[in-house]
């Protein structure tokens, strides 16, 4: 189990944690989110024993990773895909962290083959696409079995092949009663693959709840159509609330039964009023603030 209390740090002036606390629920994958700067990279790192605290702390099995016995059997991570000799073959580097692990080096080639990097083993890593070392490092993370998952943007220079190929490990992983903790900025993907969010905003937590949950409470589009579009719109204006036209009907960022009583409150006839139910991009849009893209 992974649990943040009460966790601060501070460069200088900057504080990129802010009294974060939260907990993870083993067996489940949930998606570590927030915007570039609110503290995920600087939280993950304190997880895994790179950074310390200024205040609190984070545990992995009741325990700081540096307390763990045998770390690499609790959780396997990936922070960055840069960690890498140039000059090493992928086989190779996967036997140096195995040696160094205690690991047989029968499980490197079991993971090569499981990554689906069999074929370039032998090749030097600085030869390997993006793509590639990110499959070497998911397949270093994998070398001691563990438990539990960390991974920060695994899905960053991978094809949609390799994109599925994570998806549906990540999927039965969890499935196996296993934990996957992930950072990503791919809402879409996290939306089809997480079971619950954490998101963090300027170093604080914002939401923990699971995405159905969530978007299920966020505002997703409502679409109306009227003979008085016109007047609608200009009303809905006035009430703060910007309507776009869409293909001959409005589409409004707004709970469609509030559309309706500002329409009924002004006596225009609808003869559309539907809803869509929000994304996660748009719910996580609505709590940290951030613009939404054009």
């Amino acid at each position: 189990m992974i649990e943040v209390v009460e966790l601060r740090k501070r460069y200088r002036q900057a504080t990129a944690v802010d009294g974060l606390s939260f907990r993870i629920r083993e067996g489940a994958i949930t998606a570590f989110l927030g915007p570039n700067g609110a503290g995920k990279t600087t939280t993950l790192r304190i997880l895994l024993g790179l950074v310390r605290p200024t205040t609190g702390r984070a545990t992995i099995d009741g325990a700081a990773y540096r307390d763990l016995t045998d770390p690499i059997r609790h959780v396997g991570a990936v922070l960055e895909a840069t960690n890498f000799h140039p000059k090493r073959s992928g086989r190779n580097h996967l036997r140096m962290l195995a040696a160094g692990a205690g690991v047989a080096t029968a499980r490197v080639d079991f993971l090569l083959e499981f990554v689906g990097l069999a074929d370039a083993a032998r090749r030097a890593v600085g030869g390997y696409s993006l793509g590639m070392r990110q499959r070497l490092s998911v397949a270093g993370a994998l070398l001691g079995d563990p438990r539990m998952l960390v991974l920060d943007e695994p899905a960053n220079g991978l094809d949609p092949e390799g994109i599925r190929w994570l998806r549906d490990f990540l999927r039965s992983f969890a499935a196996s009663g296993k934990t996957v903790f992930v950072s990503s900025h791919v809402l879409g993907e996290v939306q089809q693959i997480a079971d619950e969010v954490v998101i963090v905003d300027h170093g604080k937590l914002v939401a923990h709840e699971q995405v159905a949950s969530l978007t299920s409470r966020a505002a997703g589009t409502t679409h109306v159509r009227s003979p008085d579009a016109a007047r609608l719109r200009d009303v809905l204006a006035r009430e703060g609330i910007d309507a776009h036209d869409d293909a001959g009907r409005l589409s409004v960022r707004a709970p469609a039964a509030r559309v309706g009583e500002i329409a009924a409150g002004h006596g225009i006839v609808l003869h559309e009023l539907t809803s869509d139910a929000a994304s996660l991009e748009e719910a996580f849009l609505e709590l940290t603030g951030e613009a939404a893209p054009e």
